[in-house]
């Protein structure tokens, strides 16, 4: 149900962002959004924690080194702070600037998994006869 309040929170705001665009300009209008992309975050967080202890309880049951999982954890928070961070530059008509955040996050996410590919690589070469 929670989705409910989201979607109307979202709607909301995308109706009042519409008339402060038209009456005050572009900067109230982004600032409203910010402020309910935020909001929609902390609304998340609880869902978000839980999630992750999931995933680390199952990691710890499996015996994965928990190495690998906050790294993939910290690749898919690049991956959703980026997204928002593109976002909102792309509210503010700055495509090209939206651009480089996506970047920015490819590059980052790369660097991150670097040690999970190498681990991969060793494992299949020790495989190999």
């Amino acid at each position: 149900m929670e989705i409910f309040q989201i979607a109307g929170l979202a709607l909301t705001a995308t109706m009042i962002t519409v008339l402060v665009r038209q009456s005050r300009g572009n900067e109230a209008a982004l600032l409203i959004s910010l402020v309910v992309g935020a909001t929609i975050f902390l609304l998340l967080l609880d869902r978000i924690g839980t999630v992750i202890q999931v995933l680390a309880d199952l990691s710890q049951r499996a015996g994965i080194n928990q190495f690998y999982l906050n790294t993939i954890l910290k690749i898919i928070g690049i991956a959703y702070v980026a997204e928002f961070g593109s976002q909102v530059c792309r509210d503010a008509g700055e495509n090209a600037i939206a651009s480089k955040v996506e970047l920015a996050a490819k590059v980052l996410i790369m660097v991150l998994a670097i040690p999970i590919i190498v681990a991969i690589l060793e494992s299949i070469i020790r495989l190999l006869p």
